[in-house]
């Protein structure tokens, strides 16, 4: 089983009325990536966001993965994920091909269908069928960055024969869809040959199970699409810090996770699509229901504890059948406490090879 490290964005900033430090957060991102790239982990993944205050510096993952590409020299950069009903096509298969000659054959994609509907004032008209449309493009764009020309309409209305450029150093693009529980959607990855990046938040053990078990069922019975082979490759996200005891973990995650969690909820209600119970949550309502969710997460699926604690959570998630899990690094801990975790993380890794 891989450790990768997962950026997914914590508030900026803490204190609503401070004023962001934007330029701060890239020096510790291409400081977590250039230590991670030391360390051995397997890839480094950045998010998509838009207009929230959780995740403020991740609109562009192939602006921030270009930087990643020539700040490291032998991590996997993986863009974790992007809303492809938000980009057309070529856009994703030309950009990505610039990261893909930068890091010399190290990038990989998974494909969201995006859930907010603030993100969608860049592309207003994809939202209602942006699930169909992510399903549909991922096939487009596997045959683009194959070298494949394909036909679309130019400014002129007229229909023309395109073909993306520069080509890409690897042959296959590395594909991933994002579940953010779905049942379907694990169906729907296995079907495309895709890997599946689930999370363990949110889910039990009993429900990832089920879910795995549907996925490698419907990758064995696809057809080759040019993806991962017939078992698949299921990337799990969860929140990490591995302390020198499980008290200065847990100590030390406790406010920052919660307000993470309180920030998530908040953003779940700013959706236009959010059910009425939802939308309307107090603040006291949300507090109360993070705090709730942060104990729930230290029974199962989180790797937030000592070395031992999280040896024994990748023992169990290695058994459920996880290829790799991308750990969240970054929802509210200092840059110190992120590396002195990180390489204590690097420490576990010999144990789930």
């Amino acid at each position: 089983m891989d450790l990768s490290v997962m950026f997914f964005g914590a508030d900026s900033p803490a204190d609503p009325g401070a004023a962001p430090r934007h330029s701060e957060a890239y020096d510790d991102i291409l400081t977590v990536a250039r230590t991670a790239d030391r360390l051995g982990f397997h890839a480094i993944w950045t998010p998509e966001r838009h207009f929230q205050q959780v995740g403020q510096v991740f609109p562009s993952p192939p602006v921030l993965s270009a930087a990643l590409a020539v700040a490291t020299e032998r991590i996997n950069i993986r863009a974790g994920s992007v809303i492809l009903p938000l980009h057309h096509p070529l856009r994703i298969a030309e950009d990505w091909a610039v990261v893909d000659n930068l890091s010399h054959g190290r990038i990989g994609l998974s494909a969201a269908t995006g859930w907010h509907s603030a993100d969608f004032v860049l592309a207003p008209g994809n939202y209602d069928d942006r699930r169909e449309r992510t399903l549909r493009d991922i096939r487009l764009l596997r045959r683009l960055w194959a070298g494949e020309e394909a036909e679309f309409t130019d400014g002129t209305g007229a229909t023309v024969t395109v073909r993306p450029q520069p080509r890409p150093v690897q042959d296959t693009l590395p594909l991933w869809l994002t579940s953010s529980g779905n049942p379907a959607t694990w169906e729907a990855a296995g079907g495309l040959r895709a890997g599946v990046l689930g999370a363990t938040v949110g889910q039990s053990r009993e429900d990832l199970a089920e879910r795995i078990a549907r996925y490698r069922a419907a990758c064995a019975a696809a057809p080759d699409q040019g993806g991962t082979d017939a078992h698949g490759r299921v990337t799990l996200m969860a929140h990490t810090f591995v302390g020198t005891d499980d008290e200065e973990a847990r100590r030390l995650a406790a406010e920052p996770l919660k307000r993470y969690l309180r920030s998530y909820v908040r953003q779940t209600t700013a959706n236009r699509t959010a059910d009425r119970a939802t939308a309307e949550l107090t603040e006291e309502q949300t507090a109360l229901l993070a705090e709730f969710a942060f104990h729930r997460y230290l029974t199962w699926g989180s790797l937030l504890g000592s070395a031992a604690t999280c040896r024994k959570m990748l023992a169990d998630l290695r058994e459920l059948g996880c290829d790799e899990v991308a750990c969240f690094v970054d929802f509210g801990l200092g840059r110190d406490e992120v590396l002195a975790g990180l390489h204590r993380l690097a420490e576990l890794r010999e144990d789930v090879a």
